[in-house]
């Protein structure tokens, strides 16, 4: 009872939530990219929340179903077809054995995530089945190695005798510009005031220096009067700002400790926006009130987690 891959595509990794507890011995979490799609694709299946899926980047990607079973797929709004008919992401769907799941490039957006029910059944390290590439650690391998064709990947044979639908509401937009929430952190008011202003009132674009590690932004420079701090842990979303001014977004492969100023903290609903920008992709920063977030965050974990 395995998942053939018979074209893994450009990055295809598998993920859970995360591998949390290490950072203090320089192992970064790592986990999906998009949690808002890695959620729903497990919610629609009924999967417990860590449920492993296969994060694709880009894709092509095309897989043999070797048991029946029921899947999903989230994300990028990309072409899906089972045994050449077109389906729709964002929802669950019946396979049998022997059928052939095909995942093309995405028209917007950029990662996908695909689910079975019962989750693909793969070691952990370090409590995580999590791939980061960087650390080689995680994934089929648990060497950290992205997919290859050829692959195979066991889950057991759990079919859900129903589909669901993402409400629509639910469903992700990928707009031209993106409006990101940014915490003012710490180090915020090391910042002038000139500086504090070109961040929320100049327009930044994703470069194509974006990976899973952080993202580059092009704009504005950001004047940065102190360059020297004392390393320290580095959060999600943090934005570092270098000597040169240019924004860098950093993400679930980040390093656990540096040295860059840093003006802020993207808040993880805004995170999932940015983890599907592509290059060209307009970036509007705005100063988010924290009590707010801090809600935001705990209604989506109510949500995605009720019942655990």
């Amino acid at each position: 009872m395995t998942l053939h891959i018979k074209q893994a595509g450009v990055l295809s990794l598998l993920q859970d939530l995360g591998r949390y507890g290490h950072q203090d011995v320089g192992v970064t979490p790592g986990g999906p990219m998009d949690s808002h799609a890695f959620h729903w694709a497990n919610k629609l299946l009924d999967n417990p929340a860590n449920s492993a899926q296969i994060e694709i980047t880009m894709g092509p990607f095309q897989a043999h179903f070797q048991a029946e079973t029921t899947f999903s797929v989230c994300g990028a709004d990309v072409e899906l077809k089972l045994n050449g008919i077109s389906l729709s992401p964002w929802r669950s769907w019946q396979a049998q054995k022997g059928d052939l799941l095909e995942i093309g490039y995405p028209s917007k957006g950029l990662r996908s995530y695909l689910a079975v029910a019962g989750g693909f059944q793969v070691s952990e390290t370090l409590g995580s089945a999590s791939s980061v590439v960087r650390d080689q650690l995680g994934g089929l391998d648990q060497q950290g190695h992205k997919l290859s064709d050829g692959d195979v990947i066991p889950y057991q044979s759990v079919k859900r005798h129903y589909t669901r639908t993402v409400p629509t509401q639910f469903i992700s937009d990928f707009n031209k510009v993106i409006r990101l929430g940014v915490l003012p952190t710490y180090q915020f008011h090391e910042f002038s005031h000139t500086a504090r202003s070109t961040l929320f009132n100049e327009l930044y674009t994703v470069t194509p220096e974006m990976d899973r590690m952080g993202y580059r932004l092009k704009g504005k420079a950001i004047e940065v009067k102190q360059q020297n701090f004392i390393s320290e842990g580095i959060a999600l979303g943090a934005i570092q700002i270098p000597a040169n001014g240019q924004p860098i977004v950093l993400m679930r492969d980040r390093q656990t400790i540096g040295g860059y100023p840093k003006i802020g903290c993207i808040c993880q609903r805004d995170l999932n926006l940015l983890s599907q920008a592509t290059p060209g992709t307009k970036i509007q920063f705005f100063e988010q009130d924290l009590y707010q977030a801090e809600a935001e965050l705990q209604q989506t974990q109510q949500y995605f987690f009720e019942g655990e």
